[in-house]
């Protein structure tokens, strides 16, 4: 099928829920204009739609291939790589002074929408790459960062995160991956990362790796851990890419999905002859991933709305097209497209209300990124609390649709040519990669329910409820949520209660936020609707999904309450052994 992103869409909650106008008001951001904004929206959509979705399927069953030349993209991607480039698609947001435009985060996370919706995998590769300038940004030398933001920013060159090792997963501090200093000032890496997206191919002329490695004498865990930057070639007398660096790619996983980003095995130093250079002080580095980390956790979230954006438009369309069976509540025995079905119906407005709850949460929590950017200190606090939230149920919401459109589809969901089941399988990467939804639990309850003593978090459920006054359901979710934060901040619940209360809570959070900004939605969309702007067909489906979404979805988020208020004897009131019983 087509596929168009939702630009009407985009630009309601640009609007509406990220303030993308008040972002323009300021000096920094005021490109950011109003007829700015719009052809941003349409640019990257034609691309999105004209180039990089027609690859989708190809890049699944075809896949990134490691060869005796290197990392080899399936055919056409390295042309609509070039067509991103030269559209300037990654400077939107990169900084004014290295070649960027110097827009909002929020218009990044926009065309990121597109692009990923169009092909998952393939945005995976620009993801990483802005989170390398980020952290190049914030803790790079002013050598690193002539040397390497201009050609990041354009995407003449790509960007990796190497933290993962065959020993160390989720626990960092773990990393064996050393750093030896070198006569000429630079380092010399040696170790193997594992899970490393885009590690290697063949869409740009270098590709700079963000390596976390251990320098002599440091302390264990991680606060002995450092930060270096690791082009795939060495610069030459002209900042051009020259020598290899002893860096390279020794297998590519094979995955349940996103088949066209390549997953590398990587291996630095195998002849010793790996150059890095410290970006940031020395046992400074989870300082510096995290600037990168955290932007790249919005984006994961992001990919819930994508990967939902993609399944629910292919669902709505077999829906329409399918015809089986009479209607059970109609007057004709005539067989009817299955979209005349209640539970069709159903699963449909389900799968678009998820979709646009995790758009709003994702898109406020960017705009709050910039507003903080511009000095405000709540939206940066209100930003680190949103940070979890976005990753961790964006991704569940994303798979949970992605689930619903194989459903709608029936036997053909199952079957592959129909394309569903693509979606199904690319989206669960997204709940396991860059800190998994758990470990998101975690933060939230045991960072962020902290944060300004407290006050975050209490600020953000007080918004909630003010704005839940015609609400009923809403404000009682609110309400339970702040019967949880006394529970989990009384001194009665141990870490293990915290711990084991923490992925329904943060559940509960997100979907009273959700609901927050769905139901402000919901107002704008009715009043233009009587006054008659805007588009009536698409007012019509946001006011049918906002309220789904405030009368179904957020009374289900109720019933997490008894999860995230009990204890966590039951855990353990079993042995190890009578989990294999």
């Amino acid at each position: 099928m087509s596929f168009m992103p939702p630009v009407t869409e985009q630009r309601f909650v640009l609007e509406h829920i990220a303030g993308i106008a008040r972002l323009a008001e300021s000096e920094r951001f005021a490109d950011a204009s109003g007829d700015m904004v719009d052809a941003i929206l349409e640019g990257a959509a034609q691309l999105a739609a004209g180039e990089w979705a027609p690859l989708n399927r190809l890049g699944d069953t075809e896949g990134a291939k490691l060869t005796d030349k290197g990392v080899v993209m399936p055919d056409g991607y390295v042309e609509a790589y070039r067509a991103y480039v030269e559209g300037g698609w990654g400077t939107i947001a990169a900084p004014v002074e290295f070649g960027g435009q110097g827009m909002p985060f929020t218009m990044a996370i926009a065309i990121m929408e597109s692009l990923g919706s169009a092909n998952m995998a393939f945005a995976l590769c620009p993801i990483l790459s802005v989170g390398s300038i980020e952290s190049l940004t914030h803790h790079g030398s002013e050598e690193l960062q002539v040397a390497y933001l201009p050609k990041l920013s354009s995407g003449e060159w790509t960007g990796t995160m190497n933290l993962t090792e065959p020993q160390a997963g989720s626990d960092v501090g773990a990393l064996k991956t050393k750093a030896e200093p070198a006569e000429d000032g630079s380092w010399r890496i040696k170790g193997q990362k594992i899970f490393i997206t885009f590690g290697e191919h063949d869409l740009a002329s270098n590709i700079v790796h963000l390596v976390l490695a251990r320098t002599p004498g440091a302390p264990e865990g991680t606060k002995g851990i450092s930060l270096f930057l690791v082009p795939r070639y060495r610069l030459d007398e002209n900042g051009e890419p020259g020598e290899e660096n002893d860096a390279r790619c020794v297998s590519l996983e094979h995955k349940l999905g996103i088949n066209a980003s390549p997953t590398c095995v990587m291996s630095y130093g195998d002849n010793d002859d790996c150059h890095g250079w410290l970006i940031g002080p020395e046992n400074g580095g989870m300082r510096a991933m995290f600037t990168m980390m955290n932007n790249a956790r919005l984006n994961v979230g992001l990919q819930g709305v994508q990967i939902g954006e993609r399944a629910t438009q292919q669902a709505v369309s077999f829906a329409r097209e399918r015809v089986q069976s009479a209607r059970a509540g109609g007057n004709s025995r005539e067989p009817v497209a299955i979209i005349e079905h209640p539970d069709v119906r159903r699963m449909l407005l389900r799968m678009k209300a998820a979709t646009m709850a995790t758009r709003a949460l994702v898109y406020y929590a960017a705009g709050q990124v910039d507003a903080a950017t511009l000095g405000d200190d709540e939206a940066k606090a209100r930003s680190e609390v949103l940070t979890p939230l976005a990753k961790a149920y964006g991704t569940d919401m994303g798979c949970e649709v992605a689930s619903l459109g194989v459903q709608v589809h029936g036997g053909m969901g199952f079957i592959e040519e129909t394309g569903a089941a693509q979606h199904y399988r690319d989206a669960r990467i997204a709940p396991i990669y860059e800190g998994t939804n758990g470990i998101q639990a975690a933060d939230l309850v045991g960072r962020k329910l902290r944060l300004g003593g407290g006050a975050a978090l209490a600020s953000l459920l007080s918004d909630i409820a003010a704005g839940a006054t015609e609400e009923p359901a809403l404000a009682a979710l609110a309400g339970d949520c702040e019967a949880v934060v006394g529970w989990l901040s009384s001194g009665d619940a141990d870490t293990d209660d915290q711990l084991a209360a923490s992925y329904p809570f943060l559940t509960m959070v997100s979907v009273a936020t959700c609901g927050w900004l769905m139901a402000r939605q919901l107002r704008v969309a009715e009043a233009q609707l009587g006054t008659g702007e805007g588009d009536s067909e698409f007012l019509k489906m946001k006011i049918a999904a906002s309220r789904f979404y405030l009368d179904q979805m957020v009374p289900e988020a109720r019933g997490l309450k008894a999860a995230a208020t009990a204890r966590a004897d039951i855990l353990y009131s079993v042995s190890d052994e009578s989990f294999a019983a």
